[in-house]
Parts: C-alpha cells; structure tokens; sequence
C-alpha cells in the first residue's frame, strides 16, 4: 500500500472544496432549469385549452353572423330577445 502524504492530502482536501462548492451550483442550477420547464409545459397546457376554447367561441361566432343574415331569424331573435311584437301579438312572459 502506497502511503498518502500530506501533499496528497492537501490536493484531495483542495478538490473536494473547489468540487462541493461547484456541484452545489449545478446542481441549483438543474433544480431551477427543471422548475422552470415544468411551469412552461404547464402554461402551454392552460394556454392550448385556451386556445381550444377561443376556437370553439370563433365558430359559434361565425354562424351566428350567417344566421343573423337572415331576415326572419333577426325578427324572431329581437321577438325572443328584445320582446318587440308584430302587431296584434300579445307578449306574455313567463319566468
């Protein structure tokens, strides 16, 4: 067996310090890229269905300007609506 000498010891004590120090480092950093990648995937997800819902409203959106080109659509949703009548209707109200 080799004998350690205090040299030895000194260059082993001297990494150990330089590599503790710069693997705590890392090892906040990964810890930090890791939250942070987390965070995102979760907003994309949030964002998509945002984005589904957004879609979903544009459709129903756009058949409602088809339909409101309708003429007899427009009188009956302002009848539905607005409660305006055509003359001699009676409008009653039920709750």
């Amino acid at each position: 067996m080799k004998k350690v000498t205090k040299k030895d010891r000194r260059r082993i004590t001297l990494l150990i310090i330089i590599f503790i120090p710069l693997l705590t480092i890392f090892m906040s950093n990964m810890f930090s890229y890791w939250s942070q990648i987390y965070n995102n995937i979760k907003e994309k997800k949030e964002l998509e269905l945002l984005y589904r819902e957004i879609l979903e409203e544009e459709e129903t959106l756009k058949s409602e300007i088809v339909k409101l080109q309708d003429d007899e659509y427009v009188a009956r949703y302002a009848r539905e609506k607005y409660l305006y009548s055509k003359d001699g209707e009676i409008i009653i109200k039920i709750k």
